[in-house]
């Protein structure tokens, strides 16, 4: 089935790529392999969520904020390869969640990701992927993920 059928059945729109926050480009892609950079939950240049996760946001706006991050790291992949379809499989994840020092439900927050990438991606979606707390991110941003993906 085509990527694009299924973000339709899904009812996702893909944000505009977003732009880089300094130094360095959105992806690489080294033979088969992508790297994306880090990306967050900016839509359209504005954070659709800013904070700490149990201070400032709940678990489940901190799933919706993975769930836009991915979006844009789709969004990001997309530009580089020029269609999604592409995509073989998503080998990892690599994610840091902005928290307490008590908070502990980075991997429910970092769900948000990773099912996106299942609805979407089936089987090639499953993944590898580090869950890991931090106390600052740039920006006052809630998460921020990157990924490696194999091309097909």
């Amino acid at each position: 089935m085509s990527i694009y059928k299924r973000l339709r059945e899904l009812e996702i729109v893909l944000p505009t790529p977003p732009k880089p926050a300094g130094l360095y480009v959105p992806c690489r892609l080294m033979g088969n392999v992508l790297y994306t950079s880090g990306q967050d939950c900016r839509i359209d240049g504005k954070l659709a969520y800013e904070g700490k996760l149990g201070r400032d946001l709940t678990v489940e706006q901190g799933y919706d904020a993975a769930r836009l991050t991915m979006l844009n790291c789709l969004a990001v992949i997309e530009q580089e390869i020029g269609d999604l379809n592409r995509i073989k499989q998503i080998i990892k994840l690599l994610s840091f969640v902005n928290s307490t020092d008590s908070f502990i439900a980075q991997p429910s927050v970092i769900n948000g990701a990773s099912q996106v990438l299942i609805d979407v991606f089936g089987e090639a979606g499953k993944h590898a992927r580090t869950a890991l707390s931090a106390n600052s991110l740039p920006f006052n941003i809630p998460l921020e993920i990157e990924m490696i993906v194999e091309i097909k």
